[in-house]
């Protein structure tokens, strides 16, 4: 690992292995695992949400994958219901110190004229919902009347579904929040009762910055500019310092606090949904590796299977698991391990060790494992 100075300008320069490295750690998937929910939250930024559960939900395959059979999901709704060390917004599972970073943006929400003319329309609506839920809140959507003036209209599954589409502005505005699930149901309530009431509003601009910064610190090496992909950008802007990767064009962006750190390698199997492998070009590039999630393609097109797991090992990413979990009958399922690399007995066994613990994890027997 080497940085040239050109001019003014420091640009770090690595090849793919260090690269990768950094990524992995920053994803906190390297050894020791770390021990704390909180910890693990704090340094990703997010944990999706989503929810498949084809194995385990994907938010819990996150953290298992970081702090093994330590980890229950009963933390992760302590921590969003009870503790509120942690909050929901836009399907993902952000530490609640990070909120101050978002008011200025839910302040200008929403975005686009066509929402903010259905918002002025049904403003006396808007105030139904709004009063209902500090009168009786938490409540499920289905709870809320619907006293909408003008329908909401659209092509998709949210054409007039009112009471859901007024509480998901709401919530990008910061006037209502997620207080909890009941199953898999949202239970809405007012923010000033889930949100910390003295939280500062960071300028917008100063805001933007600051989250480039936190995804650049949990991503370790990313591009300053990215494909976008769906929920949290990939890009940093110019978070960090500039770096070049051997073998791959352009410039990518680095948090000079991974460079030059100690590399210990395990073996982890991830959630399709993981952040080390969501941004798919960033994954070709450092870790030339292809993925795709299978689950809407029809079954005879599938490669991997409907809910793949990718697989790490040390610092490369080197096959999927197929694997369902049938709880009726107790049994997590391996349909098939697929060796991008031809699998050398560590390797192998290293991965069977980590799915006996997932299946373990899940109180279930793996089967399918030679």
């Amino acid at each position: 690992m080497v940085a040239v100075r050109l001019g003014d300008v420091v640009v770090h320069q690595l090849d793919r292995a260090q690269a990768r490295r950094i990524a992995i750690r920053a994803q906190l998937l390297a050894a020791p695992r770390p021990t704390d929910l909180l910890t693990v939250v704090r340094q990703l930024t997010l944990v999706q949400l989503d929810p498949t559960a084809a194995v385990a939900p994907s938010a819990d395959l996150v953290c298992w994958s970081r702090l093994g059979s330590s980890y229950q999901p009963e933390q992760l709704r302590q921590a969003l219901e009870r503790d509120r060390t942690l909050f929901e917004h836009q399907a993902m599972v952000r530490p609640m110190e990070d909120l101050t970073l978002y008011l200025a943006a839910m302040a200008e929400s929403p975005a686009h004229e066509r929402q903010r003319e259905w918002l002025r329309a049904n403003d006396s609506f808007r105030r139904d919902v709004l009063d209902r839920l500090a009168a009786d809140g938490p409540l499920l959507s289905r709870d809320i009347p619907d006293t909408c003036v003008v329908p909401w209209p659209s092509s998709g599954w949210t054409n007039n579904r009112n009471v859901t589409q007024m509480l998901e502005f709401l919530v990008l505005r910061g006037e209502v929040a997620i207080a909890g699930r009941q199953g898999r149901q949202r239970l809405w309530d007012v923010a000033r009762r889930v949100y910390p009431a003295d939280t500062p509003v960071v300028p917008l601009e100063q805001a933007r910055r600051a989250r480039d910064e936190r995804r650049l610190r949990a991503l370790g090496i990313a591009r300053r500019k990215a494909v976008p992909v769906p929920g949290e950008p990939a890009e940093v802007g110019d978070a960090g310092e500039p770096a070049v990767v051997e073998g791959v064009a352009g410039e990518w962006r680095v948090d000079p606090a991974a460079l030059g750190q100690p590399f210990t390698g395990r073996t982890a199997v991830l959630s399709p949904f993981d952040r080390l492998v969501h941004d798919r070009v960033r994954l070709a590039d450092l870790f030339e590796y292809e993925y795709v999630l299978e689950m809407y393609k029809p079954r005879a097109s599938r490669r991997w299977g409907y809910f793949a797991l990718p697989v790490l090992h040390s610092d490369r990413l080197v096959g999927k698991v197929d694997a369902t979990a049938d709880r009726r009958h107790g049994r997590l399922t391996v349909h098939a391990i697929h060796e991008d690399v031809p699998f050398t007995p560590e390797v192998t066994r290293a991965v069977h060790e980590e799915l006996h613990d997932l299946a373990s994890w899940l109180s279930l027997t793996a089967e399918g494992l030679r």
